[in-house]
């Protein structure tokens, strides 16, 4: 009778391994994320002040002059020419987004400058950024 060796590949257990670890970390990671989210759940004012946040910032334009505020207090004139459209167009979002306490005014001389107000919403935009244009 002969005898026949067996051959066992060694290699496919420890990819195995791998990818059940891969799966345990994004298992625990998806945990950690729902365990925040029940975390939110419960704090009432803190999911109104995320939903007046998102929503002063549904719209484009909005998310365009909170970007040009991130990096300082800039005059109403200054956010018309960068992002291209009327006084009166940049205005009522501008009102919008003071409504909502995301940012503030004040006048020097003819000039009306803005600022963002809350120090949350600049790490909001750069999260959006960060999601959003590093592609």
């Amino acid at each position: 009778m002969a005898t026949t060796k067996k051959i066992i590949d060694i290699s496919a257990p420890r990819r195995t391994v791998k990818r059940a670890a891969a799966g345990r970390a994004e298992a625990n990671a998806n945990a950690n994320a729902n365990a925040d989210i029940f975390d939110l759940i419960g704090k009432s004012q803190n999911i109104e002040e995320a939903a007046v946040a998102m929503q002063a910032m549904s719209h484009p334009l909005r998310i365009k002059v909170l970007c040009l505020l991130s990096s300082g207090e800039i005059s109403v004139q200054e956010i018309v020419e960068a992002v291209g459209t009327t006084q009166g167009n940049v205005s009522q979002h501008l009102a919008i987004l003071k409504a909502s306490g995301m940012v503030a005014s004040r006048s020097e001389g003819k000039k009306m400058l803005y600022r963002i107000e809350d120090p949350r919403i600049v790490k909001l935009i750069s999260l959006t950024r960060e999601m959003f244009c590093s592609i």
